[in-house]
């Protein structure tokens, strides 16, 4: 997608630039020609990745060629890569090369930029300042177009007519291109945002042109307003919610009339959840997770931390080699295991035939471990498919931890015979 976005921004941006200033499009013609070609490669190129680009049914991976093709010549998608694609440039034939705006078609792209910009902002550990880097563009962009447009629109009124429109170019101090681009973005932005004076309109045409953006500016100022506010609020959420718990203490503690020092001790202790990222409540932020992702999220985050409890510090580490079977159905379970590194398969009895693949972080056997009383056997044939590295925990090291608590061997021995 990335790669797809990087000539969508071109064609938005150098398009109408090139159309509205002559000097741009023919001082450049022959570098243009080439990027314009590398962006045309760019859109056949992503035609094709979305014939082979995987979707998700009934949460299954579809990877059938034919039907990924099917699905995608049936979409909407399809109708505006197809017009993006529509030749408008053998129009140069007939209308000559200072006619960029017959590319206009490329536009139709702009959707796959969205999408970028969508997915980056799930997967990106910044949401919001990517929002807040998202808007900004928009915005910018925006002011670009406008900019492009009143000089345009000055050179169809005559460029130095009156004081509305963009100065004669004869005058050397307006003539440069770089002057015309930089005096049009200023009036531009000074419009689109209401802030500062312009020359007023004098012509019929000029007011209404000055309406129009006064309209779109007002829409833009309302944009930032909204977006920004939202943005704030979203990124001082969890300070807010947190704050709120604060000041239901306080005022509880105020109307028990709580000793000052214990009113002290409480606050300093929500201050240490606070500087220590502990007030975040982590079944809130889990519960959409289905029991699996759950349980690997609760693994990777404290498998370091178990392996420094005197149970686990002395977990006995295993290399499986590919094939190699961890255990069968039928046998006996005296060990569970953690999966360091590696995949595992849980296979048929043909050990061909898999139904579920483990990865690190997964684990297994804990049913037969926590058989007090012995005699469980396992379920499955687990097999590693490559070189794996487990952590095994055997039964006879759990056992000897339990003789220090024997309340937690006898809880244990009470759920197993609800289980059994």
């Amino acid at each position: 997608l990335m790669m797809i976005t990087i000539p969508v921004m071109y064609n938005w941006t150098f398009i109408i630039a090139r159309a509205c200033f002559e000097e741009l499009q023919s001082d450049y013609l022959y570098l243009w020609f080439f990027l314009d070609l590398v962006s045309d490669m760019s859109y056949i190129a992503d035609m094709v990745f979305r014939t082979r680009t995987g979707y998700l049914e009934q949460g299954l991976l579809v990877k059938d060629e034919l039907k990924l093709r099917e699905r995608y010549l049936q979409s909407f998608q399809f109708k505006l890569d197809a017009g993006s694609m529509v030749p408008t440039d053998v129009l140069y034939l007939l209308f000559g090369v200072k006619y960029p705006e017959i590319r206009l078609n490329k536009l139709l792209r702009f959707n796959r930029m969205m999408e970028f910009f969508q997915r980056t902002e799930t997967r990106t550990n910044y949401p919001n300042a990517l929002r807040i880097s998202n808007l900004v563009m928009y915005i910018v962009i925006i002011i670009h177009w406008n900019a492009c447009l009143y000089y345009s629109f000055s050179k169809a009124m005559g460029f130095g007519s009156d004081r509305f429109v963009y100065p004669d170019p004869a005058d050397p101090e307006f003539g440069r291109l770089i002057r015309k681009y930089a005096y049009s973005m200023y009036w531009s932005t000074l419009t689109l945002t209401t802030i500062g004076e312009t020359p007023p309109p004098v012509e019929n045409s000029e007011y209404f042109f000055v309406v129009t953006d006064f309209l779109v500016g007002v829409l833009i100022f309302a944009t930032i307003v909204g977006n920004v506010g939202s943005m704030i609020t979203n990124m001082n959420a969890a300070r807010a919610d947190f704050q709120a718990r604060i000041d239901a203490i306080k005022q509880y503690m105020s109307f028990r009339k709580v000793t000052k020092d214990l009113e002290k001790r409480v606050i300093k202790w929500f201050d240490f959840l606070w500087t220590n990222k502990k007030a975040v409540d982590e079944r809130e932020v889990l519960k959409y997770l289905p029991d699996k992702l759950r349980a690997e999220i609760a693994i990777n985050v404290h498998l370091d931390t178990l392996k420094k409890v005197r149970i686990f510090a002395d977990c006995e580490p295993q290399v499986f080699s590919p094939g190699d079977y961890i255990c069968k159905k039928g046998d006996i379970g005296r060990e569970m295991y953690i999966i360091k590194e590696g995949k595992l398969a849980v296979v048929a009895d043909d050990g061909v035939t898999q139904f579920v693949v483990l990865s690190e972080g997964s684990y297994f056997g804990e049913i037969s471990i926590l058989a007090i009383k012995g005699g469980k056997r396992r379920t499955a044939n687990i097999r590693s498919t490559g070189y794996s590295d487990l952590f095994c925990l055997s039964k006879d090291d759990l056992m000897e931890a339990l003789t220090e608590y024997p309340d937690a061997k006898a809880l244990l021995e009470e759920k197993e015979d609800r289980s059994s």
